[in-house]
């Protein structure tokens, strides 16, 4: 029986991760609650930035019921420094959301606050071992390069393999800017983007990151670093970031000083 070439792609994609794939720390394990901190810290983030939150969150609140005992500004302190801090107070809510009512069903998981379509297939796929192919904008990437034709699937029980695989080459060959067609990419045989030369043509755009520097970012920024380090700090040092960050629920404010969102 003739095998369809995409199918064989992704055969030797799932070979390449065998061989190739490096081993991270959300690697080794299926458990959701380890895999949607990965999954909540990986967002806009490099892996090595996240690895060491990783890793120490797990150690300070392994499961989904220890997050939801610690207060939102334990959070927020425990991620400052990673960045979008938002994320933190979204992954308390669903910490806190767990620990009450137990994970929703796999069909339900964008029930749970700051899950979206894609932390969802993450999960499903990830945690739970589920078909599907979790696409972040390194995938989608992939996938309109090498299968244009749309994704043909992965092989009988390589789901997540795949997945991770399909991750692992967004990120080291199938580049938005530098793609590495032809230095190793384990695709580049059979690519029509790479034989027509199209690669950059076909690549989906995505909205470019506002500038960091001078931003309400790092004016929010600065005022987290300084409730990590400080407990408190006065709302005139920046009271329109101060403003926002209490809006968020990422800070509390106590008459001239913001402190910790949910401290005593």
């Amino acid at each position: 029986m003739t095998v369809a070439p995409d199918v064989l792609a992704v055969r030797r994609l799932v070979r390449w991760f065998d061989r190739e794939g490096p081993d991270l720390p959300w690697r080794r394990t299926r458990d959701r609650w380890a895999v949607l901190v990965s999954e909540v810290m990986l967002q806009a983030t490099p892996v090595a930035r996240v690895i060491p939150y990783y890793e120490s969150w797990l150690t300070r609140w392994p499961r989904a019921a220890d997050l939801a005992a610690s207060s939102v500004g334990d959070a927020v302190a425990a991620w400052q420094g990673l960045g979008y801090p938002r994320r933190a107070r979204n992954l308390h809510a669903a910490a806190t959301v767990i620990a009450q009512s137990g994970w929703p069903d796999a069909s339900r998981y964008q029930d749970l606050p700051g899950v979206g379509a894609y932390t969802a297939d993450a999960l499903r796929c990830f945690a739970d071992e589920q078909p599907v192919l979790p696409e972040d904008v390194n995938v989608r990437r992939v996938v309109a390069r090498r299968f244009p034709a749309g994704w043909p699937g992965a092989p009988r029980g390589r789901g997540w393999h795949a997945g991770q695989a399909m991750m692992d080459l967004g990120r080291e060959f199938c580049r938005a800017r530098a793609p590495r067609c032809d230095d190793g990419c384990p695709l580049r045989p059979g690519c029509p983007a790479a034989d027509a030369g199209v690669v950059h043509e076909v690549t989906p755009v995505t909205r470019r990151q506002a500038r960091y520097e001078g931003s309400m970012r790092q004016r929010r920024g600065f005022l987290l670093k300084a409730l990590a380090e400080d407990g408190r700090v006065r709302v005139s040092s920046d009271p329109e970031a101060a403003d926002s960050l209490v809006a968020e629920g990422l800070a509390d404010r106590r008459g001239s000083l913001l402190v910790p969102a949910g401290s005593a």
